[in-house]
């Protein structure tokens, strides 16, 4: 849910749809628009939220713009809101793996708004408590397996929610060349923005460096998990 052209952005990087774009074509082209058990009318609201949450993330984003050294005091109800919530859920992916309760994103989406509405009022009033994360491994290429966490949906809702709005304080510290885990930016992106640079401008070397086994488990080094 880009603006369009930031100040954080100038310099080179390929022309791409925006991330509300590219799921409004993609949901377009397998004809789903509607979570099971949703009527025709909730498409209404949806779009609706969609440009309050637009508009109250741009908001943010001016405000972090003009004062850099500001500190904000009041951003969980941005959160909570329900428009927000509505707009995380839609941005997860429908298959994905469920968490330790079983529930999948066709599950909560029977009846959305209930669930979102349960869901605004427990972040609000300080209720809601995040459940336990489900180990899960996937292998890798040198037939090691990666071990990854699977939250719950509505963790990964809250959690959606949460960088949707703080991305737009960070956003405004970001460089231009700058492309790990920003929104509607992917490694692809580097690689292409790097390819034009090296074709276009005066380029002496390039440095290419990687961080072997960078995630070690925290009794290699103790300060780090609070060990004496």
């Amino acid at each position: 849910m880009m603006d369009g052209l930031e100040k954080s952005d100038r310099l080179i990087q390929p022309k791409k749809l925006s991330n509300t774009a590219e799921r409004s074509a993609a949901e377009k082209a397998e004809g789903r628009s509607l979570a099971k058990g949703n009527l025709p009318q909730d498409d209404t609201n949806r779009m609706q939220g969609r440009k309050k949450v637009n508009s109250a993330l741009r908001r943010i984003r001016q405000a972090a713009e003009q004062d850099k050294k500001g500190r904000f005091t009041s951003l969980l109800h941005h959160i909570y809101s329900v428009d927000m919530l509505r707009e995380a859920y839609f941005s997860l992916k429908r298959d994905a793996a469920p968490g330790i309760d079983g529930q999948t994103w066709r599950d909560y989406g029977e009846d959305l708004e209930e669930h979102l509405r349960d869901l605004s009022g427990r972040l609000a009033r300080g209720a809601y408590r995040a459940s336990p994360v489900q180990r899960g491994y996937v292998p890798k290429a040198d037939g090691r397996q990666r071990p990854i966490g699977v939250p719950v949906l509505e963790d990964k809702i809250v959690q959606k929610a949460t960088v949707a709005v703080l991305n737009r304080v960070y956003e405004t510290e970001f460089l231009g060349f700058s492309y790990g885990f920003r929104p509607g930016r992917s490694p692809h992106d580097a690689l292409a923005a790097l390819d034009r640079a090296i074709f276009t401008k005066k380029v002496n070397y390039v440095l290419d460096a990687d961080i072997r086994g960078f995630l070690v488990p925290s009794t290699h080094y103790p300060h780090l998990s609070g060990e004496r």
